[in-house]
């Protein structure tokens, strides 16, 4: 009989960046640029950053390969349902999208992983505008 396959796990994005901790200052570093956007600032709750930022979290370490807390705690992402309380304008986006690429600057990562979590963003966030400006 021929042996099993190796089913040794392919490398995820979230573990290629450094898991967890890269995940935590990624977000960490993005809450630190929206609060200084008070525009940006004022679409989170004011009495539950702490709250806003974990969600964030596990929403990218679970997009990206890590653990699957979003969903076990959360329920499905459904990102569109959840942003449509929110006014989301082509400049709102942008400037979050902007707030998220000087986070990823921090990192120090390969070119190729910058890149692609850029466009991801990028695409999310063109893909949540809800309103006209």
């Amino acid at each position: 009989m021929d042996a099993a396959p190796d089913l040794a796990e392919e490398e995820t994005f979230y573990d290629r960046i450094g898991g967890a901790p890269a995940f935590r200052r990624l977000i960490g570093e993005f809450f630190s640029e929206v609060r200084k956007e008070p525009e940006l600032a004022a679409l989170y709750p004011q009495d539950d950053w702490d709250g806003a930022e974990n969600r964030l979290l596990m929403f990218f370490e679970q997009y990206w390969g890590g653990p699957m807390t979003y969903s076990r705690t959360r329920g499905a992402p459904m990102l569109k349902m959840r942003h449509m309380p929110y006014k989301v304008t082509a400049r709102m986006a942008q400037r979050w999208a902007d707030c998220m690429d000087r986070a990823i600057d921090t990192l120090a990562l390969a070119e190729e992983d910058a890149r692609l979590l850029r466009d991801y963003v990028e695409r999310g966030c063109r893909y949540l505008i809800n309103a006209d400006e």
